[in-house]
């Protein structure tokens, strides 16, 4: 196998996704540079690794140290952590457009982002609304490939308590199954299963605009040998 010569970009390394994927990518042999961009250091140490802090609001002034192949955006937050609609507005759609707008001017070649189920920029709903407002923006960008990422419930270890989504995590066991056909999108789908499909999604060549729902997220995730080493959870 010839030596890996991609450079990955990871905004929201911290999060539930974004910390499965960011092992994922120090692991995957087609990287030998992973550079994850926060508002503060992780505790984590590795060869491949650049740290870089940012001001997501003057992400312009960094601009040069953006430069990858491939970007993977899985920045998020909720309206009660972010305090008001405009804060989750900023987070879950100013800065992840701003980021996508500065990758581009750097040449990257993919971007692959976390939406959600449900995303309609015509929706009467603010969250759904924001995050298919977003969608609509990255696809004005003109990415070769730009991956959208619309998962259902997310299952896994949060730092936060989320009462919703505990409760649906211990329910799912028992709707689950009743989830078939057109309705299996709406199964909860692991963390980590997101990030195995949107590393193995970053590794196609094929140019276009992919929106991938949970159903869809669940058969990439199937295909990776990372999962199949590690597990999905």
């Amino acid at each position: 196998m010839e030596h890996a010569t991609k450079t990955a970009l990871l905004a929201g390394a911290s999060g539930l996704v974004g910390n499965e994927l960011l092992h994922i990518l120090l692991e995957s042999p087609h990287y030998d540079s992973v550079k994850i961009i926060g508002r503060r250091h992780l505790d984590i140490m590795h060869p491949k690794l650049e740290q870089i802090v940012v001001d997501f609001d003057r992400l312009e002034n960094c601009r040069e140290l953006l430069a990858a192949d491939d970007v993977f955006c899985c920045l998020g937050t909720t309206i009660k952590a972010a305090g008001s609609q405009q804060a989750f507005r900023k987070v879950d759609f100013e800065y992840p457009a701003k980021l996508a707008q500065l990758a581009k001017e750097q040449d990257a070649q993919k971007f692959l982002v976390i939406s959600a189920l449900g995303a309609d920029s015509k929706s009467k709903v603010f969250y759904s609304r924001t995050k298919g407002q977003l969608e609509d923006a990255l696809k004005k960008n003109g990415f070769p490939a730009l991956h959208i990422f619309q998962p259902s419930l997310l299952l896994g270890d949060r730092k936060e308590f989320r009462l919703g989504e505990k409760a649906a995590a211990l329910l799912s066991p028992l709707f689950s199954p009743l989830l078939i056909g057109p309705l299996q999108k709406y199964k909860p789908i692991s963390a980590r299963r997101v990030a195995v499909a949107m590393h193995h999604a970053a590794q196609d060549l094929s140019i276009g605009i992919y929106t991938h729902p949970s159903n869809r997220i669940v058969e990439l995730s199937r295909r990776h040998p990372i999962e199949q080493k590690n597990g999905t959870g």
